[in-house]
């Protein structure tokens, strides 16, 4: 199976989920040579407050490959260890409102428009709803600063975590709903990852249909799986055709575990398609 990927949309890859065999700060470089011109990262290091020689080893390994930044995580916790984010997490949420001045200089050095806000868990024996007071208040902080770039932030619904609360589009775009009566958060958008919202069983036709001026930011993956398209059932080239003839112009972040080698797993693409990241 092949996939042409409709003219005004852009694909990257994720770096934090290909070319992960590389070092982090090799896979840039790497992603350039597989023929791709932009890349996003979750996240990309271990504490939310790194060092400013780490953050701009960081931003030159980008500068040099010749990539764009597509986008870039707010700090989110340990995601191999279950965390989602930091958002509405009481104990941690000064660790995510210290990181969004470091994701924003990035963003702004390298001209990155979409930053990611995770949400995070529900948390054992704290009120659900003082959680979604702190991650409206904490949005806010974000969307705010964003603004100030001309960059939106995007609120994900994530699968595979049952303790993670925003499972649909419509419970993400509540969430940014909220933020924008209580705060006028405008610059406040859904990350559609087609992958996700489909192994929580929503609609994605019906989400292209309904939302699309709502997306900030797209990501595909395969379902089931995860892999790369065409290791499953999804029509992503299908989907990718309506979010461009409902006025998506965005990047489309590849997000798939790759069934071999990051390098070989985009024989997906078709020959046209390719051609444009030559």
């Amino acid at each position: 199976m092949t996939i042409s990927v409709p003219d005004g949309l852009r694909l990257d890859v994720n770096l934090s989920i290909l070319f992960t065999e590389l070092p982090l700060l090799e896979r840039p470089a790497a992603a350039k040579a597989a023929g791709f011109d932009a890349v996003e990262f979750w996240w990309p290091f271990d504490s939310a407050t790194p060092g400013d020689a780490e953050v701009t080893r960081f931003v030159r390994a980008v500068r040099d490959a010749g990539v764009e930044l597509a986008g870039l995580n707010f700090a989110a916790g340990d995601l191999p260890a279950g965390d989602r984010g930091l958002l509405s997490w009481p104990e941690r949420s000064a660790e995510f409102l210290a990181s969004v001045p470091i994701a924003i200089g990035i963003a702004e050095e390298l001209g990155c428009r979409v930053l990611n806000a995770l949400y995070g868990n529900r948390i054992d024996g704290v009120d659900p709803a003082a959680q979604d007071e702190l991650a409206a208040e904490n949005l806010a902080v974000a969307a705010r600063a964003a603004d100030a770039l001309g960059a939106v932030v995007v609120v994900e619904p994530v699968s595979g975590v049952p303790a993670y609360p925003l499972r649909t589009a419509a419970d993400a775009l509540a969430v940014l709903d909220r933020v924008q009566r209580e705060d006028h958060g405008w610059n406040l958008r859904l990350l559609a990852d087609l992958y996700h919202l489909s192994v929580n069983g929503d609609d994605l036709d019906a989400v292209i249909a309904e939302h699309t001026g709502r997306i900030g930011h797209v990501q595909l993956a395969d379902s089931p799986g995860r892999g790369e398209p065409g290791s499953g059932s999804l029509d992503l080239g299908g989907y990718l055709g309506k979010l461009a003839a409902n006025g998506y112009s965005g990047h489309v972040g590849l997000e798939y575990k790759p069934t071999g080698a990051s390098a070989g797993s985009f024989g997906w693409l078709s020959p046209t398609t390719k051609e444009l990241h030559d």
